[in-house]
């Protein structure tokens, strides 16, 4: 047990340590340990934790690693695989504010965030062309996709009533296609 969790948290300190952008950026590296490297979850069913975490309240990454963790060793898991995740962060934060207003003025600072941006704007489509090709996968989910990006930028609709509207068009589907099977 003290291995699985020693593993849970060194495995999302790397992740923490070394993903930029936030949650939607660190999607691709948590495939990559949890699915492929360390087989603690299907590809499928790393999805539906990320989903849920971006559902719930607080930071969708620390989410994750929380369901991971638990899912693999239970509320110690949980606990352990959080650390992990949010440790690297704290100590990156605390060092970076201590220095950086110091250092902001510096024209190289300014271009390195700008190119940091680019890159982070990458990851991002990344992730979102990664996850529409596993999530719209019949008529209803394209439909769905297209009625959030109009709520969205046009509308301007809050992402919390766009969640349970998808949630409920969702229960609504499946019970219809169940209904339809037998």
């Amino acid at each position: 047990m003290v291995k699985k969790l020693l593993s849970l948290f060194l495995t999302f300190a790397k992740i923490g340590g070394i993903t930029f952008g936030g949650g939607l950026t660190m999607l691709p590296l948590l495939t990559r340990e949890i699915v492929e490297k360390r087989k603690w979850a299907t590809e499928e069913e790393l999805l539906d934790y990320y989903a849920v975490g971006q559902c719930t309240p607080g930071i969708i990454a620390v989410n994750t690693a929380t369901f991971v963790g638990y899912y693999q060793a239970g509320v110690l898991g949980g606990i352990f695989a959080t650390l992990g995740m949010v440790t690297p962060s704290v100590i990156i934060i605390t060092v970076v504010a201590s220095v950086l207003q110091t250092f902001m003025d510096y024209p190289i600072v300014a271009s390195a965030l700008t190119g940091i941006n680019a890159v982070v704007c990458a990851l991002l489509s990344h992730t979102v062309i990664t996850l529409a090709k596993k999530s719209l996968v019949n008529v209803v989910s394209v439909i769905l996709f297209i009625i959030g990006l109009v709520a969205c930028f046009i509308f301007d609709i809050t992402p919390i009533l766009l969640v349970i509207f998808g949630g409920v068009v969702g229960v609504v589907y499946g019970k219809i296609k169940e209904g339809r099977a037998k």
